[in-house]
Parts: C-alpha cells; structure tokens; sequence
C-alpha cells in the first residue's frame, strides 16, 4: 500500500508544485480514505484497492494542480495549506 501511496504522491507533485511532499500524501491519503466511505456509504460492493487508485489517480489528473485552490475557498480544507514547516519537494 505504501508504494500505491507513494506513486499518487509523485504524481500529484508533478501537478502542483504549490504543495510540500507532506502535503501532497496527506492529499493522497483524504482523498483516497474519501472515496472508499463515500463508496461504502452509497451500498456499493468493495472493488479493491485497483480500483480507489484508479479513481483517485484520475482525480488527481484532472484537478491534482488546483487542489491548493479548492482548500484555499473551503474552511473545512485549509488547515492542509498550512505547511509553512514543510519543505517543498
């Protein structure tokens, strides 16, 4: 699990240069643990974890690079734009 969180990591600094490595796994892991209870939630049958990576990689992909953005305007996001001790990757 660990290298399935270190790729998206990766992947999401490609992205957005905005965010410290900390940051960016802490992106990972909310929006990975998001869409497995917001899929559970719903009924649906567990696909496995191919299948949370896929949604979140494809997340990543497409808004990866304004996720700073979407924290900056929600109050309950903000404190993940709080990385002054964090250094940037």
């Amino acid at each position: 699990m660990e290298d399935v969180f270190e790729r998206l990591t990766t992947l999401l600094l490609s992205k957005n240069e905005s965010l410290s490595r900390a940051r960016a796994r802490t992106w990972v892991e909310l929006l990975w643990e998001d869409f497995e209870a917001t899929y559970a939630k719903a009924g649906y049958e567990y696909k496995g974890k191919e299948m949370t990576e896929k949604v979140v990689r494809q997340w990543l992909e497409n808004y990866g690079s304004r996720l700073h953005e979407f924290a900056a305007r929600n109050p309950k996001y903000s404190h993940l734009l709080k990385d002054d001790d964090d250094p940037l990757h």
